[in-house]
């Protein structure tokens, strides 16, 4: 039997003398086994930043992290990725399998970084949350993280529901709307989401303006209504009150309305707005503009790439072309141009 030799730790090595194999003692320290590396996002941040992804996950499909992690490491950042859930497809198929991670579990995973002085982030990303346990551990993870960096801006898609169906606990509104809210720095709710937050029906692009102001007056300083069906068209509104007290600047993006239902794209939308905002912190409308025009070139082409295997696109919900569209992500060209509010 072999012994590790103290202070010494011995290792097995297989070497090869003339095609014949033999094992020889390698020896480290206890010190140099027990010192890790410098983690070189910390050590040499890039100049974009370093986010926390705290979303679903899909073996395969694109969807929650699988749809956010990707364009922003295109974007410059670095991302790690805690996953929610991990499923093997997303649940819009006939059946799926898998796991959900519970709130024990991600404090577990927080522990685990914070034992290793691993827990300075720029920006925490939040995306779907199915139980009340889970979105509380996440409040925590907010309150831990701003602890290691006063400056983290979190970006939450607090996803509940869309078109009038609620898809989570009717509990999880109450907390979004009286805890994360009041903590988050920027806010990317569909127009039944932001209804939902606000208590204020969304019919007119005044209404849109107004449930921004009502959402600003709770905490973030940005908000983007992703979504507003109004007259055949799709209508994102954002806001950015760049001051408390102060009017915000409000701009729309007109967006065509797609005959289709892709999955992923809210969990997309949100990653692109924090990547472009992130660039330009003080023109929340040129990042939208820089979002929009991303995630509207990606719709055409998976809308394409179903007409050509001769798959009718109205008939299922649609996987994107993410890696495909990696161009759309890097180096969007600007089609769809934001209008300010005056």
């Amino acid at each position: 039997m072999l012994r590790s030799r103290s202070p010494l730790l011995s290792r097995l090595q297989p070497a090869r003398i003339s095609g014949i194999f033999f094992f020889r003692y390698i020896s480290f320290s206890k010190k140099s086994l027990m010192a890790a590396p410098p983690i070189l996002s910390l050590a040499l941040p890039s100049e974009t930043g370093r986010v926390l992804s705290i979303q679903s996950h899909t073996v395969q499909g694109y969807v929650g992290n699988k749809s956010a992690v990707f364009p922003l490491q295109l974007l410059g950042y670095d991302v790690d990725p805690i996953n929610s859930v991990q499923f093997s497809n997303h649940t819009g198929y006939p059946t799926f399998k898998g796991q959900v991670l519970n709130g024990q579990q991600l404090g577990d995973l927080i522990a685990g970084l914070e034992e290793n002085n691993l827990l300075y982030y720029t920006h925490l990303l939040t995306g779907y949350i199915g139980s009340v346990s889970f979105l509380n551990a996440v409040l925590e993870v907010v309150h831990k993280l701003r602890s290691v960096n006063p400056k983290l801006t979190y970006v939450c898609d607090p996803v509940m529901g869309d078109d009038g169906k609620l898809y989570v606990p009717t509990e999880l509104v109450a907390i979004y709307r009286e805890k994360v809210v009041p903590v988050a720095s920027m806010l990317t709710p569909n127009q039944f989401e932001a209804e939902l937050l606000t208590g204020f029906r969304i019919v007119t692009e005044k209404d849109g303006r107004e449930a921004c102001n009502i959402l600003h007056a709770s905490g973030p300083s940005k908000v983007v209504i992703t979504s507003i069906n109004m007259e055949g068209n799709l209508l994102l509104i954002g806001s950015h009150q760049k001051e408390k007290g102060h009017s915000p600047d409000q701009f729309k993006i007109v967006m065509p309305k797609i005959p289709a239902y892709f999955t992923g794209t809210g969990d997309l939308m949100t990653a692109l707005l924090l990547g472009w905002s992130n660039k330009y912190p003080d023109n929340l409308d040129k990042a939208a503009e820089l979002a929009v025009s991303s995630l509207q070139a990606l719709l055409q082409r998976t809308l394409a790439d179903y007409v050509k295997v001769g798959f009718a696109p109205q008939s299922s919900s649609l996987e994107i072309r993410l890696v495909q569209s990696q161009d759309d992500i890097r180096h969007p060209e600007v089609k769809y141009k934001a209008e300010r509010y005056t």
